[in-house]
């Protein structure tokens, strides 16, 4: 596993992983391949996409959270990373999963979230969170 523990990885990058766009998937895999932290929340919402939109099979969605977690920690979903979720959705008004993502980044002390779906440059939490497909 990388020694790189102060990035936050969300889901949309490790489902980028299987995207058609090569830029965006090749993105992707050096942000895990450099390593970070994801949760066990980001595994999850990963296999539901993984099965539900690309239509992998067990197998396939097994190599890849195999090689997810090679490069990455896995945050356990702690009542703590549950209550901080909670604070942070009702101070941002954010979905209680967004802020499950912000809350497990917080709490396992990573300085940014890779993420699509969230607001490039803001900071929640003491956590900023950075769109790596966003052009500089």
């Amino acid at each position: 596993m990388s020694a790189v523990r102060d990035a936050f990885i969300d889901t949309n990058v490790v489902v980028y992983l299987l995207s058609a766009e090569r830029a965006k998937a090749e993105r992707a895999e050096k942000l895990i391949a450099a390593g970070g932290v994801v949760s066990v929340q980001v595994l999850n919402e990963f296999v539901a996409v993984a099965r539900r939109k690309a239509g992998l099979d067990w197998p396939d969605i097994r190599d890849v959270l195999t090689a997810v977690r090679a490069n990455c920690a896995v945050a356990a979903l702690t009542t703590e990373v549950h209550e901080r979720a909670l604070k942070i959705a009702e101070a941002t008004n954010l979905h209680i999963y967004d802020a499950t993502i912000i809350a497990a980044a917080a709490v396992n002390n990573c300085k940014v979230v890779y993420s699509e779906d969230l607001s490039h440059n803001q900071v929640i939490d003491g956590v900023r969170i950075a769109n790596p497909f966003k052009a500089a």
